[in-house]
């Protein structure tokens, strides 16, 4: 079993980013599990250059990832930054990769999982996915209204999860909504862990395109995502990429030119 520091992390933009690779992550994440650490409602998510450039202009939400336990590196850009600041283990922990590892690692485990997120029945169908990976720990899942929810209804959220036994809870919403919603969650129950992961329950079940490996490895992902869906996307990217690009650039001269 390969571990690292996982205490250590590489600031991105003020970000705590996770100075690992997916298996260090997992491996991790399962001897917590097995440890006995089942209530401590960790929050993690794999969060990419458009939570970095969202947590800069939005004060509460760049609080509530500061807190998470975790910040994957979900996209290569964070991942180089990292890298130039230091962070020797770093790797991508692209979030649909993670979940369906830390799935597959814990298949023939005692942890228990629950799927909250996406589109009416993609949840089911993400669960009928994993049973093929090996793992038949799902045991329970939750289309959340796009609307916000009540109280009310977050109290009958948490309880699902509490009477399930769920150990683990997967959250399949768009950023930066799924680490608001793991972060308010987390007041309703008491579980392992609460993860965002993005798109991942609409590439595993089909419904959307992954990039091609290569256009992954060299940062381009979120243009082959634009080119699939150009009317939902292109604003955000037309801002997320300059933005991301420009303030490391102005960060970089700030504290290793300027204060030198």
């Amino acid at each position: 079993m390969i571990l690292v520091d996982i205490l250590k992390s590489y600031s991105v933009l003020g970000i705590p980013v996770y100075n690992g690779s997916i298996e260090t992550a997992v491996n991790e994440m399962l001897l917590q599990l097995e440890s006995g650490d089942m209530h401590s409602n960790r929050c993690i998510s794999a969060t990419g250059a458009h939570g970095i450039i969202e947590a800069q202009y939005n004060p509460p939400f760049r609080e509530i990832l500061q807190s998470f336990y975790w910040n994957l590196p979900d996209g290569m850009p964070t991942v180089w930054v990292a890298q130039l600041k230091g962070a020797k283990a770093i790797k991508r922990c692209y979030g649909p990769d993670f979940f369906k590892a830390l799935l597959i690692g814990s298949a023939n485990k005692p942890i228990k999982h629950f799927f909250c997120g996406g589109k009416e029945g993609v949840a089911n169908d993400l669960k009928n996915k994993v049973s093929e990976w090996g793992n038949k720990n799902v045991v329970g899942i939750y289309c959340p209204p796009f609307r916000e929810m009540t109280q009310a209804e977050w109290g009958e959220l948490g309880k699902m999860i509490q009477n399930s036994g769920a150990n683990m809870v997967w959250i399949g919403l768009s950023t930066p909504k799924q680490e608001r919603f793991a972060w308010r969650l987390r007041q309703y129950c008491a579980t392992g862990c609460i993860i965002t992961v993005g798109a991942a329950f609409d590439f595993h079940t089909g419904n959307l395109r992954q990039a091609p490996k290569w256009m992954q490895q060299i940062g381009l992902e979120w243009l082959f995502r634009l080119i699939m869906e150009p009317r939902r996307l292109y604003k955000r990217y037309l801002k997320i990429v300059p933005l991301f690009i420009w303030l490391n650039i102005k960060e970089f001269i700030d504290f290793y030119i300027l204060k030198k």
